[in-house]
């Protein structure tokens, strides 16, 4: 399973994008599912991100955000000009991305989804995000991530 691709991969590749694969191991019904994650790559929590879909004004928007943190959704409507936001349903998000829960990528999706990465991903030289799968985060410069998202940056998650 470890070798196999998945469209966050595949694009990342083709792009010609530097990016280092992580496997992990942690249960997917984890408490504090990320801050495992991140313990388990032995990275400090606020490097590693999630990403969360979110219905703005009735369009899915995809949130990057810290796994320290929690999704901020009026701020997040507002960084995309819209009024309210809440989070999208499961299947739809699953159904419109192509990835499960807990492996959705911003990266490769089924459907191009409007981007928020969280303003902190700039401090860092490079992030974590999911490579599209459970156990599998990738690391790349939250510049090329805000670049092949078409990324708006904003400060989209609370502490």
């Amino acid at each position: 399973m470890a070798g196999r691709g998945t469209p966050a991969t595949a694009l990342l590749t083709r792009q010609r994008i530097p990016h280092t694969l992580h496997p992990y191991d942690v249960a997917p019904d984890t408490p504090n599912y990320g801050a495992e994650v991140a313990a388990a790559l032995g990275v400090p929590p606020e490097r590693v991100f999630k990403s969360l879909v979110a219905s703005v004004d009735g369009v899915l928007t995809v949130a990057v955000v810290p796994v320290t943190g929690e999704l901020d959704l009026k701020t997040l409507a507002t960084a995309v000009g819209g009024k309210r936001a809440t989070l999208a349903d499961r299947t739809l998000a699953e159904r419109t991305t192509g990835y499960v829960r807990g492996g959705i990528s911003p990266l490769g999706q089924r459907k191009a989804l409007r981007t928020v990465v969280d303003a902190s991903a700039e401090r860092f030289p490079t992030v974590y995000v999911s490579a599209g799968r459970r156990g599998l985060q990738l690391e790349l410069a939250p510049a090329d991530l805000i670049r092949l998202t078409g990324a708006v940056t904003a400060p989209v998650a609370t502490s």
